[in-house]
């Protein structure tokens, strides 16, 4: 008897249809689909289409987005393509209007002022902390 049971418990997890890195779009994404650490990313992480492309998409940038998160806001400011992933999700949220260019004008200064006193924020209209993380910045 338990000799028969232990066959069908054996058979049954063999046959069991395994799931594969495709079933686990988090896993899947993170470590094959990457390429790109400023790319648009939802609430969970994972990347997804954005609109039409524009002029920062092709801006040079780092290899992982880890190495992001070591930088300073100030330095942030003067990278086009930061600034631009900063631009397209402050247009987004609807405070933002003008033009994806990747340069840091007074108009993403009073953008970034704006989300930070509807976020009851410390208003600055500056890129800190506290901004990249609401926006999904690294």
């Amino acid at each position: 008897m338990s000799r028969a049971f232990l066959i069908i418990v054996l058979a049954v997890s063999f046959c069991a249809p395994r799931p594969c890195l495709a079933e686990y779009p988090i896993f899947f994404d993170r470590l094959f689909n990457s390429d790109d650490p400023l790319a648009a990313r939802d609430d969970q992480g994972l990347l997804h289409q954005g609109p039409a492309l524009n002029q920062t998409d092709f801006d040079r940038r780092r290899n992982f987005r880890f190495s992001y998160y070591f930088e300073s806001g100030t330095n942030l400011t003067s990278d086009p393509a930061y600034v631009g992933a900063l631009q397209r999700d402050l247009r987004r949220l609807g405070y933002y209007c003008g033009e994806i260019d990747g340069i840091f004008t007074r108009e993403v200064s009073v953008a970034l002022a704006r989300m930070q006193k509807n976020y009851s924020m410390t208003v600055t209209g500056t890129l800190t902390v506290p901004v990249r993380r609401a926006l999904h910045l690294p």
